[in-house]
């Protein structure tokens, strides 16, 4: 074979790295007495270490070659040598080549290039030898999905509709129902979330239609198809099974629903937030997929420029007040909290938060989960709150006038409240909450600061030079007799052809000055406290997006997406 027969131990070549120390591979080793996991994996679910480093460690000490499988389309033929992905998520390895100097050898992506087992058993099913490249374990099970995720859940919802149709015949849905703990079922359940993960969805769709169901996944912002479908007679057992793992009802199928799912992927735990609705055709489940680890991020990771860190900072410095970040579902407001409340926290403050649901559990941070059935909403919570001697209190979201009143309160008695509102803009935030009731003297004397916010795809490294036109140039706030350099998307297996691969954020943070102050005051209009805004430095959610078209992080065609709201205001 294509391999050197020499087994090393990973400790071992970790140390010689100097990525781990003596003491640090010890813990691993009892730990792994417990869990049975992989040196690797139980060395990283540690935090000793990350996949990254376990493969820079054996590509220097072994000389093995480094291969990034995201950005390879691998030949169908390569594929077709293995029919079932069993055996390559038992070993993490993926082939991805024949070797150009020997068509008899494929090229295999190894988490771990010494596993001779794993060497052998894919010497045993394909009958070539074996060339080991590493890769981390999350591309390889990322490239496994990709090739064998479609095929595997379309079997398993085959098996099932097969299996139904033979046992239980002209049986009615609720016999179908207690069959739900059939293996085929649990499986496709749980590979499609594992499928949504792995192509970094937020949100997953299974929507049933007149003869099939269809399940999308949102990435990026956007809704795509999985390029899969199933029979429809596998509906019931499906939404049954997501019910029973959501806490949910399976009795009730009238009425919509609301449940939560844990589930972990990679190593990574994933909080899900189940919600089922009945349509003409049966019920519709969206998931929304939350890693906890991403919630709470370095500020720098936001996308914040050197003045918007700076103004961010400024805002959160103040010791009471209300702060805003406001947005619209899915602009990543959650996250740009958690952050702050994650800086701020620390062993002198008293930080609570009341939130509809609590999206992250953070360590040090006293978190209330509203619950309307027990009558604890975010009013009556945010009362019981204020005599719990807080320093902080984070409100998930004012969504009425008795809580806008007590968040003002709390604020002028001592406390910095920060919460979200669903507005298109900064300045429409303080209107928003006049409107609500709040007395505009009040609203003055509380508010420190607003955020809006949105997220933009980050262009993939496929993108596209082009010179701006005259219609651009003037979007962009650029002369038109000036040259411009901007890009638009490209194509590759990276971006899954999208032409975008992440996002970032983009912001309108506005400090709440003595001359805004003066504005609110006066009952001035949303366009006076914006106007006023810009004379001081902010920059508006145009103007920041426009930055990030210039610099080639986004395109203009995402640009007109997230901030104008028709056509009208492109012309």
């Amino acid at each position: 074979m294509a391999v050197i027969r020499q087994k090393k131990r990973l400790g071992d070549i970790l140390i010689a790295a100097r990525v781990i120390n003596e003491d640090q591979l010890q813990r691993a080793l009892e730990e792994q007495k417990t869990t049975h996991a992989r040196l690797g994996a139980t060395l990283i679910q540690m935090g000793v270490i990350t996949e990254e480093q376990i493969r820079d460690a054996l590509h220097s000490q072994m000389g093995v070659e480094i291969v990034d499988l995201s950005g390879i389309k691998i030949p169908s033929d390569v594929v077709s040598r293995i029919k079932e992905s069993g055996n390559l998520k038992k070993h993490v390895m993926m082939p991805y080549a024949f070797d150009k100097y020997d068509p008899q050898t494929l090229m295999v992506a190894m988490a771990d290039p010494m596993d001779l087992n794993a060497i052998d058993d894919i010497y045993m099913m394909t009958g070539f030898q074996v060339h080991p490249a590493l890769s981390t374990p999350t591309d390889i099970m990322a490239a496994i999905d990709r090739y064998y995720g479609s095929v595997e859940t379309q079997a398993a919802a085959d098996m099932y509709a097969k299996e139904r149709e033979e046992e239980l015949g002209t049986a009615g849905e609720e016999e179908s129902d207690a069959n739900v703990e059939n293996a085929p079922i649990v499986r496709l359940v749980k590979s499609v979330i594992e499928q949504a993960v792995r192509r970094r969805a937020s949100d997953i769709h299974i929507e049933p239609t007149v003869s099939r169901i269809r399940v999308r996944y949102r990435v990026d912002g956007v809704l795509q198809d999985n390029d899969t479908s199933y029979p429809l007679s596998t509906l019931p057992a499906i939404i049954t099974r997501i019910k029973i793992i959501g806490g949910m009802d399976i009795s009730e199928k009238r009425k919509p629903q609301d449940g939560r799912i844990t589930q972990v992927v990679d190593r990574v735990e994933y909080d899900i937030r189940v919600s089922v609705l009945p349509t003409v055709f049966g019920e519709k489940v969206v998931m929304r997929l939350t890693a906890k680890m991403n919630l709470t991020r370095e500020k720098k990771q936001l996308g914040f420029s050197d003045e918007e860190l700076k103004r961010f900072d400024n805002i959160f410095a103040n010791p009471n007040g209300i702060i805003l970040v406001t947005g619209p579902t899915g602009s990543g407001k959650s996250t740009t909290l958690y952050t702050a409340l994650s800086e701020l926290n620390t062993e002198d403050v008293n930080i609570i938060t009341v939130e509809d649901p609590v999206e992250a559990n953070i360590d040090g941070i006293n978190q209330v989960q509203v619950n309307p059935k027990a009558d604890l909403t975010f009013a009556s919570a945010l009362r019981s709150i204020l005599r719990q001697d807080p320093d902080i209190i984070m409100i998930g979201e004012i969504r009425d006038k008795e809580t806008a009143s007590i968040a003002v309160t709390a604020s002028i008695t001592g406390h910095l409240v920060v919460s979200t509102l669903h507005t298109n803009s900064a300045a429409a935030s303080l209107t928003r909450l006049e409107n609500m009731g709040i007395e505009s003297y009040l609203l003055a004397d509380s508010t420190v600061g607003v955020i809006a916010q949105r997220l933009a795809r980050k262009l993939c490294t496929c993108k596209k030079r082009k010179l701006a036109d005259a219609r651009e140039k003037k979007l962009l706030g650029v002369p038109e007799d000036q040259e411009l350099v901007i890009y638009e998307p490209g194509h590759c297996n990276v971006c899954n052809e999208t032409g975008y691969l992440g996002r970032i954020g983009v912001y309108e943070i506005m400090p709440i000055s003595n001359r805004i102050r003066s504005i609110i005051v006066n009952h001035g209009s949303t366009d006076d406290i914006e106007k006023t805004a810009i004379e001081e430095g902010m920059s508006t959610l145009r103007m920041s997006c426009a930055r990030l078209v210039k610099e080639g992080v986004t395109s203009i065609a995402e640009m007109r997406r997230i901030v104008y709201s028709n056509e009208d205001e492109v012309e």
